[in-house]
């Protein structure tokens, strides 16, 4: 006789990426359940001891990733402004490791401080502007309105009281209020305003959709030849059932009980095989993820086995 398994992971629905809406309602939205769920989480968004703590602690590996493509993608990047810089001080940033020289050679002060003068030149010279699908209360929002290379950025999401949480928080920062708008707008919606982005963010979204590819479509379609599309989910595993769910969910409680549904998880092969069968598109990069209670997020880990982060260019045809 076999034991039975101290954990078992609940039934799978006929769930994939590539399924489509059958009627003719909106199909970039979530369910009511969903909206019902984050509602209720609302009033402690901001607080970074409540029930987002791993959200805020999220953001810095999100910013990460984004600024870590951005350098990759600097040249192509629509809007970026880019040109070579025209200076010489007699000092060329080297195409190797500074750790070479000793931390106080004239050679290595130099370099530092000409690459962070090139980093901020380029920054500061781009306009982009950014729309952040899913918004919720406006962490990701705020952080990317803060940046020198964002011109303005645009949170949607579905939830009202949400939404008021992120409009009242942003009211206590002067610098997002030209900045940084938010609206209560259905994805495929914004179409019909002919509106246009350079970077288009969908962070912890794509599991509480019922028709992520839909979504995928949408915002692919609102993007600017040579923008890039950011994005992350959770891979349908047994280790991202124990971290998130068994773990978060229902042993330490860091994460609020029914944030999560296994069923909706996409595994990274899923969504890599879905944007490769595109001819807009060219994934970039993708990085696995994963939180450690006591330790925080981690990255770096296997892309198919929890949290991960993915980047796409749109092709400019």
């Amino acid at each position: 006789m076999f034991a039975r398994p101290l954990i078992r992971l609940p039934a799978v629905r006929a769930f994939s990426i590539s399924a489509t809406c059958r009627h003719s309602g909106p199909t970039t939205g979530a369910s009511s359940d969903e909206l019902a769920h984050f509602a209720e989480l609302a009033e402690t968004w901001w607080d970074v001891g409540g029930s987002q703590r791993i959200l805020h602690k999220m953001n810095l590996l999100r910013m990460d990733f984004i600024h870590q493509t951005l350098r990759n993608s600097w040249k192509t990047l629509p809007n970026s402004n880019f040109k070579k810089s025209t200076t010489d001080d007699g000092f060329l940033v080297p195409g190797f490791s500074l750790d070479l020289f000793p931390r106080d050679s004239e050679i290595r002060r130099k370099s530092q401080q000409r690459a962070e003068q090139e980093l901020q030149q380029l920054y500061s010279s781009a306009k982009l502007e950014v729309l952040d699908v899913g918004c919720g209360g406006g962490i990701l929002s705020e952080c990317l309105a803060r940046q020198p290379y964002t011109n303005r950025v645009r949170g949607i999401d579905l939830s009202p009281d949400v939404l008021e949480a992120a409009q009242a928080h942003r009211k206590t920062d002067p610098i997002l209020v030209k900045k940084l708008d938010y609206r209560l707008i259905e994805l495929e919606k914004l179409k019909e305003n002919k509106e246009q982005y350079d970077i288009i963010t969908m962070f912890e979204m794509l599991e509480h959709v019922p028709y992520p590819s839909e979504v995928l479509k949408e915002a692919l379609s609102l993007l600017k030849p040579g923008g890039l599309l950011f994005l992350s989910t959770i891979n349908r595993t047994f280790v991202s059932y124990f971290t998130t769910i068994f773990m978060g969910e229902d042993v330490l409680k860091v994460v609020p009980k029914g944030t999560h549904t296994y069923s909706k998880y996409i595994n990274e092969s899923e969504l890599r095989a879905w944007f490769e069968k595109r001819t807009d598109c060219d994934v970039l990069a993708s990085e696995g993820c994963l939180y450690i209670p006591g330790v925080g997020w981690k990255a770096g880990g296997p892309v198919q086995m929890g949290n991960y982060l993915m980047s796409v260019r749109k092709r400019v045809n």
